[in-house]
């Protein structure tokens, strides 16, 4: 059974923006805390950014200022905004809720000319 969906990737090109969004179950949001992530060809899942139950939201360094990190209650979403998209973002987009033990398929983002 699915547990979360993430969507919204596609090419665009650099400069250019992208909303992500992940859809979980009430249980899975209702938890609160929950992380973006990223995995590159031929390098590991990294981090993106983070929002803690309380509402803490940090960024890795390489997308502060261009990232934001929200979520939406009435519909059980998170959201990344992606801004001044750079062909190193390129990569597969996670989510992941800190209580779920697995990963989704993600979503692509590619950033080229």
């Amino acid at each position: 059974q699915v547990q979360l969906v993430e969507s919204g990737g596609g090419l665009v090109q650099p400069g250019g923006s992208l909303r992500l969004s992940c859809a979980t179950s009430r249980s899975l949001f209702s938890s609160g805390a929950m992380g973006w992530y990223r995995q590159a060809p031929g390098k590991q899942r990294e981090v993106v950014a983070q929002i803690t139950s309380g509402g803490s939201i940090s960024y890795a360094d390489p997308v502060k200022g261009r990232f934001t990190i929200s979520r939406d209650n009435a519909n059980n979403r998170w959201y990344l905004q992606m801004n001044s998209l750079k062909p190193d973002d390129t990569a597969v987009y996670y989510c992941k809720p800190f209580s779920l033990a697995g990963w989704g398929q993600g979503t692509q983002v590619t950033v080229s000319s």
